[in-house]
């Protein structure tokens, strides 16, 4: 088997498991984060100001990060960009809107958001890791569906491959999608994105704070340091489970016939 067929074909098994997978990476990433710390920190204070600035610029990417995945999911029609797993779908090739300037606006969504969590850690070498570790899983899932595509839709794919970029958008070339944006698909599909990110971001808050506090003032003399983010995570879980009450006892976040 060739190497670019052998990539399409661990894609295709990727894609099954693309729910999973990054859970996996992320708790693996932990421990990483955990003995990879003694010589990375060129701080010892909670609070400093590269931890200020690493916050900032993490939250950042991680909100364009959730930005363009609203923006995809919420402009795109049904049947061409779901959380389908079991196989690939398209019902027709999406060229226009966010579609027309990038072609997997969704995974480099996904990494914008792992990005900010990455920078978030402050340490480099769990930066560089597991973003290597994500282009890995994410190419052979890219090669996987562009596979499909090409089968499916021949020429008219390769004409729009052969313009719009894989993965950096180039937004000179944006065209109107078919779609408005939709609130109300937002709400109903991407709450539980927010609340994972939350909880992901919660983890790493309390990693660090053991990690920079507990770790080096063992007499608990520099400890004090709060953790907003659990506060905030709490919060939004009220919301949550009152968004999927909504969603499943109600009519109120039904999907149109043109949405997922």
């Amino acid at each position: 088997m060739a190497l670019i067929q052998s990539m399409e074909a661990s894609g295709s098994k990727l894609f099954k498991y693309r729910g999973q997978i990054p859970v996996l990476i992320f708790a693996l990433a932990l421990p990483l984060l955990w003995f990879t710390n003694s010589r990375v920190y060129v701080w010892d204070t909670w609070g400093s100001p590269l931890m200020t600035v690493c916050t900032v610029c993490g939250a950042l990417l991680t909100l364009a990060g959730l930005a363009l995945r609203a923006y995809t999911v919420c402009t795109t029609p049904k049947g061409t960009s779901g959380r389908n797993t079991a196989r690939q779908v398209a019902d027709h090739l999406n060229t226009k809107g966010i579609y027309s300037v990038v072609r997997h606006p969704l995974y480099l969504a996904n990494y914008l958001i792992w990005a900010g969590l990455l920078v978030f850690t402050m340490n480099p070498v769990v930066f560089i890791i597991v973003s290597l570790v994500y282009w890995i899983y994410y190419e052979r899932i890219m090669l996987a569906e562009e596979a499909f595509l090409r089968g499916k839709y021949g020429d008219e794919f390769e004409q729009w491959a052969a313009k719009v970029p894989a993965f950096i958008p180039k937004w000179s070339l944006y065209e109107d999608g078919m779609l408005q944006f939709s609130w109300k698909t937002f709400v109903r599909r991407e709450y539980a994105t927010l609340m994972s990110v939350l909880v992901s971001y919660t983890v790493v808050d309390y990693a660090l704070y053991h990690l920079i506090l507990v770790r080096n003032c063992p007499d608990n003399i520099c400890l004090g340091g709060d953790l907003p983010m659990l506060w905030i995570t709490l919060a939004y879980t009220v919301l949550a489970l009152i968004i999927k009450l909504v969603k499943h006892k109600t009519h109120w976040l039904d999907a149109t016939p043109d949405r997922d």
